[in-house]
């Protein structure tokens, strides 16, 4: 059943903790402290990990490259649309500068990889948003790359699968930039009438326009524990309706709860689970690619 996929795993023994004299002097890089618990580990232990806290479950964000990496088959990943760049169609003060600068620092030209790869032998379109990219923020380009990835998916009939993670729209291109919620939702109405199979995963932080639009439109919509996912920002939330919020507002076992999220899976479940799913979509499974 797929309710069964769900169900929270075991939690699994660690190895490799440091000791309490390591503890006491935390080399630059060689060890890393969780902002969650404030426990000490080795930072190569924690990437072998998949960048989750041995001792609370806490989600590190992750780069595109280190999720792609994790998710998809080994050398199956093959980039899309990379040659695309932002332009300054505002006139924005030093907007093409602040780019530069995370291209250098990131080695992306924008804030989302598009491509195709393999899940478990499955065939996907996949597009995994960076946050170390102007925080992720949504312009027209990654607007456009998601769209183009979507219309990839359709034309070779295999499932879109995105990871969002972003602060919003990108000021800096005003208009152009909120005018890219119609456009990737409306690529994705396209792909699911010709019976596209959608599925998003929503990593911290996914806020602003990107979780109004695409993020939420997934035939399953998932998320990682912990992630941060809403529109606006608690404080101006609490300051319009003059209410304190919980102390969980806005995160994903939040949404879960209130039945905005089908669930809320840890990073080390979530290659498994959604072969699982793509296996159930697929011919001779329990579902299957909807005709037009």
């Amino acid at each position: 059943m797929i309710k069964d996929l769900f169900t929270k795993p075991k939690k699994k023994k660690y190895a490799t903790i440091p000791s309490e004299a390591a503890k006491q002097d935390v080399p630059e890089g060689i060890m890393t402290k969780c902002p969650n618990c404030k426990k000490i580990m080795y930072s190569k232990e924690l990437t072998k990990n998949l960048k989750v806290c041995f001792h609370c479950d806490y989600h590190y964000p992750m780069n595109s490259q280190e999720r792609l990496a994790s998710f998809l088959d080994e050398d199956s990943f093959q980039e899309i649309d990379r040659e695309l760049v932002s332009t300054n169609p505002l006139g924005f003060p030093e907007y093409l500068e602040k780019l530069e600068k995370d291209k250098e620092k990131t080695n992306l030209n924008e804030a989302v990889v598009t491509g195709i790869g393999r899940v478990d032998q499955h065939e996907v379109a996949v597009a995994v948003m960076d946050s170390t990219f102007r925080m992720g923020s949504m312009g027209s380009v990654v607007g456009e790359k998601i769209t183009r990835a979507i219309e990839k998916a359709d034309e070779l009939s295999v499932p879109f699968i995105i990871f969002t993670a972003s602060g919003g729209a990108r000021m800096q291109e005003g208009v152009l930039s909120l005018m890219q919620m119609a456009k990737t939702s409306v690529a994705l109405k396209r792909f699911s009438d010709n019976g596209g199979l959608i599925i998003s995963i929503m990593t911290h932080p996914t806020t602003g326009g990107v979780s109004a639009s695409f993020a939420s439109l997934g035939d399953y919509n998932f998320a990682e524990p912990g992630a941060l996912i809403g529109f606006a920002g608690r404080r101006i939330i609490e300051q319009t309706i003059r209410e304190e919020l919980p102390e969980d507002f806005q995160t994903a076992e939040f949404l879960l709860e209130k039945g905005q999220l089908d669930a809320v899976i840890a990073r080390a479940e979530l290659k498994e689970k959604i072969a699982t799913i793509l296996d159930i979509h697929q011919p001779g499974g329990d579902l299957v690619w909807l005709e037009n």
